[in-house]
């Protein structure tokens, strides 16, 4: 998992809390707790699929596009952070003579690519507005 999910997910549901659902960068970074040159690279991706739209110039920002009440967690990994889950090195050796060296690559992805689809299956039955509820309940 990678914390660009989370922060994506951050400023969605901040962006579906505020009455005009729009803000900067700068707010949504003071919100999210990270620079807002990190928080503008993961709005570019929202962006780029349409969860949001940007207004420039004063009073500008980052807008919300998206009902949160249908956008999952899910829809949000699969832009995201789709394959993290995947660790880009794992051990063994295909060409070795022993079964457990040769065969714990192709054993291991697996595992993994089934923990992803669980992943994901989990996170389809939660939408942005089901977290926002969440913290709602916290108050």
């Amino acid at each position: 998992m990678n914390s660009e999910f989370t922060i994506a997910v951050h400023s969605l549901v901040y962006l579906a809390y505020l009455p005009d659902r729009m803000a900067s960068s700068d707010m949504i970074a003071d919100n999210v707790g990270t620079h807002s040159a990190r928080v503008r690279k993961v709005m570019g991706g929202l962006r780029r699929s349409g969860y949001v739209d940007t207004r420039e110039g004063s009073g500008g920002g980052y807008r919300l596009t998206i009902d949160p009440n249908v956008v999952t967690l899910a829809d949000i990994y699969r832009v995201m952070a789709q394959g993290s889950l995947i660790p880009s090195w794992c051990s063994g050796n295909p060409e070795m003579d022993c079964v457990v060296g040769s065969n714990m690559n192709q054993v291991m992805f697996g595992i993994f690519c089934t923990a992803e689809k669980q992943l994901e299956s989990h996170f389809s039955a939660i939408t942005i507005q089901d977290v926002l509820k969440q913290i709602h309940a916290c108050e």
